[in-house]
């Protein structure tokens, strides 16, 4: 690949992959802006390991809370960090399995279309405008309830639709049970880490059994490292844009996107 193709993957996964529009759908359109065939699995790989990385330095006071939380609750303490752990842990398993199924039968590959990702980023721009100007805003992810943790689970297993995007979803669900926004976007990015953590790893494991011919390892560096810039300033610009202007910017891009991929569709 040129380094052209590689940075605009590097961009678009980083960019999107926290924002409320989709990555893999963005990822899926990709090629037909860089007129390239499939990136392969190791770039794939890579890109997520900076996002990855770039939600764990930018929530790092959250994660090292989590990380102390957690023995503590094998010790029959419940700290606010063990209990946010507990809250993230009881919403992953759903979209895990989910995942796990689609990839396991291949029906994946069968939403890898252009007009699903169109209607799919249409029809979820409304509820999320719809939870975000109606939506109370008076939870926070330390008042967020066992009820409200597996609903927004239950709302990111939806997002291996491409198009629906897990961020939008879960940010969607956050605020239909008022959580305030910038609680909403923070609880969607804490919920991200085992999911990426877990499809990386399984990614990893495929690429251990498969073929890395004709990639180079210094190309997957650098898509690292600039999905790992490009993701935690989008991650700061959208915890500042939702604080301030709330989502609807991001509402108004899906519109146009959905429009502009139905129009070429046409």
């Amino acid at each position: 690949m040129t380094l052209f193709q590689l940075f605009i993957l590097a961009l678009i996964q980083g960019i999107t992959e926290f924002l409320p529009v989709s990555s893999s759908a963005h990822l899926i359109l990709a090629p037909y802006l860089t007129g390239s065939d499939d990136q392969g699995a190791l770039i794939d790989v890579m890109a997520h390991v900076g996002t990855l990385l770039a939600v764990l330095l930018y929530f790092r006071r959250d994660v090292m809370a989590v990380l102390s939380g957690a023995p503590a609750l094998l010790a029959g303490r419940m700290t606010p960090g063990g209990r946010l752990f507990l809250m993230v842990a009881v919403a992953t398993p759903p979209a895990i399995l989910v995942g796990g199924v689609l990839y396991l039968t291949g029906w994946v590959d069968l939403l890898r279309s252009p007009a699903v990702i169109a209607w799919a980023t249409l029809i979820f721009a409304l509820p999320l405008w719809l939870a975000d100007r109606y939506g109370a805003q008076v939870k926070t992810s330390e008042t967020l309830t066992w009820r409200d943790a597996i609903l927004i689970g239950l709302a990111q297993a939806i997002a291996f639709i491409p198009g629906v995007s897990r961020s939008g979803i879960t940010m969607t669900a956050g605020r239909a049970l008022a959580l305030t926004r910038s609680e909403a976007a923070r609880f969607s990015m804490l919920m991200s880490i085992p999911l990426i953590a877990v499809l990386g790893l399984s990614a990893i494991a495929e690429l251990a059994t498969g073929e890395m011919a004709g990639v180079a390892l210094l190309d997957g560096a650098l898509v690292a490292a600039l999905s790992f810039g490009s993701a935690f300033l989008a991650i700061a610009a959208l915890m500042a844009v939702v604080e301030r202007v709330g989502f609807l910017p991001f509402v108004i891009y899906r519109v146009l996107l959905a429009g502009v991929i139905l129009i070429w569709l046409i």
